[in-house]
């Protein structure tokens, strides 16, 4: 199944968080229309709020490595360190980025996450941001 390869991506990712303070590591995949996976983790620092939510990351490195035009699905998973993960949600933030890749793609991009019991949620981004903002 694509969403086993697109999660499993998701938790490599988390792997490599930078998340001293919160504790809390976030992975995120995202897939484009041809198959390849671009990667990103939270990325905490001391003088916050300078650090990048796992998705922010992921979107950077998508643009990067295919175009934000090719996105169409993402797995974001997370928990505490050294614990089984949570179900987890972009943050509002997150939500309009992707919103926007959402724009540039022409998608409603799939947004796909998993918990510690191996239960996955699927949604996409227009029921998690109805009436986001465009351009």
């Amino acid at each position: 199944m694509a969403e086993d390869r697109l999660i499993e991506a998701a938790m490599a990712a988390r792997e490599k968080s930078y998340s001293p303070y919160s504790g809390f590591a976030v992975g995120c995949a995202i897939e484009s229309a041809s198959g390849e996976i671009a990667l990103g983790a939270n990325m905490e620092n001391a003088s916050y709020p300078l650090g990048v939510c796992a998705e922010q990351a992921a979107l950077a490195a998508a643009q990067q490595a295919f175009g934000l035009d090719n996105v169409v699905r993402m797995a974001i998973v997370g928990g505490p360190k050294g614990a089984e993960l949570v179900a987890i949600t972009p943050c509002g933030g997150c939500r309009q980025a992707i919103a926007e890749a959402a724009t540039v793609a022409g998608y409603d991009i799939a947004v796909i996450g998993r918990d510690g019991e191996g239960n996955l949620s699927e949604t996409c981004i227009s029921k998690l941001l109805p009436g986001w903002f465009t351009f």
